[in-house]
């Protein structure tokens, strides 16, 4: 496992080392000077409010989870959310396996099983992805004169957003059949490794444990709440990315909400691709949007999209790492704790 997972990184770090060294040789002339010049007379308090937007959001994270939780167990959300640094600060310091810490670390102090737990997690993504794909159409329809001036604009409407909602409702689809078909799945499962019964049992057992997991909302309430919070967070989130770019004096970054918005979908896009410390895809997408989409300068487009990373990536390390010390918690063992978990029926 860990040598397939290091052969993903190396893979991704390459793909990413060949777009920055196109990306930095495309700039023939970048002024290493006015960079450093632009970044020291960013506004450092509106950054510090960034940071802090930042922090309130990973406590609504936590609250989104206890309302997950209702169905099998009442949570506080002031109980949640040390989980919710120490798993942003995993995936910030490990890539895209530390952030399943985080469903590791509650299903642990909960006294919940780890599976269930992946299920709450796969909920939330839904939800995330929902919230997210809902505030770009709202922008793209109300802000529509603003955007269709950007290059690219029509056809990120085009295709950009409904690949993002497709991929949410296969995601929707697959849960629900999952949910509503737990015993049939698990049936399915046992048939199909019947040759090997330990296998069988095993597939079984997680896929029951999954689907029972998914019952998540506990009534209509909760999913009108589990709504209004996951598109709080989001926007709150696009509040984090204007705050950033309104830091800087130059007029090129002075940009609305419509075309912080679209920036924080490329932000997005790009965090896919996310290596252990060094990140990636996310600056990367985003610097080559504000040269290529909004014509931001270079420099300040490097020193700006560094930032919001900054911010919005690794402002938690710090408390993540605190609050794992006060809990006795190494983040390195947990990523291997969680995977021995994952993998403990196989």
């Amino acid at each position: 496992m860990k040598k397939r997972r290091a052969l993903i990184y190396l893979l991704i770090a390459v793909v990413l080392i060949a777009l920055i060294y196109l990306q930095v040789r495309s700039w023939q002339h970048f002024d290493w000077g006015v960079f450093f010049a632009k970044t020291r007379q960013a506004d450092w308090a509106m950054v510090a409010l960034a940071v802090a937007l930042i922090y309130f959001d990973y406590y609504l994270r936590a609250v989104r989870w206890s309302i997950f939780l209702r169905p099998v167990k009442k949570v506080s959300a002031a109980s949640l959310t040390p989980a919710q640094f120490i798993g942003f600060t995993g995936l910030a310091l490990l890539g895209r396996p530390g952030e399943l810490i985080r469903p590791y670390i509650i299903a642990r102090k909960q006294g919940l099983s780890v599976a269930s737990q992946m299920a709450v997690w796969t909920v939330e993504r839904i939800f995330d992805t929902g919230a997210f794909g809902t505030l770009l159409i709202i922008a793209s329809l109300v802000f529509r004169d603003q955007l269709k001036v950007l290059p690219y604009f029509d056809k990120f409407v085009h295709y950009g957003i409904p690949v993002a909602f497709g991929f949410a409702l296969v995601l929707l689809a697959f849960t629900l059949l999952l949910r509503f078909r737990t015993q049939q799945l698990a049936g399915i499962a046992e048939r199909l490794l019947a040759r090997s019964p330990r296998l069988a049992r095993a597939a079984s057992h997680k896929i029951t444990t999954f689907g029972e997991g998914l019952n998540t909302i506990h009534d209509l309430a909760s999913f009108i709440q589990l709504v209004v919070i996951s598109l709080l967070i989001w926007a709150l989130i696009a509040v984090t990315y204007w705050t950033i770019t309104h830091a800087y004096h130059d007029p090129s970054l002075r940009m609305p909400i419509s075309y912080v918005l679209l920036l924080m979908g490329f932000s997005v896009v790009g965090g896919v691709a996310q290596l252990p410390v060094v990140g990636g895809g996310s600056q990367l997408m985003t610097i080559t949007a504000l040269k290529h989409v909004f014509g931001v300068p270079p420099e300040l487009a490097v020193s700006c999209g560094m930032l919001c990373w900054i911010v919005t990536f690794l402002s938690c390390v710090p408390t993540g790492l605190i609050l794992a010390r006060r809990e006795h918690l190494s983040i390195t063992k947990l990523a291997e704790e969680e995977e021995a978990a994952l993998n403990a029926d196989e």
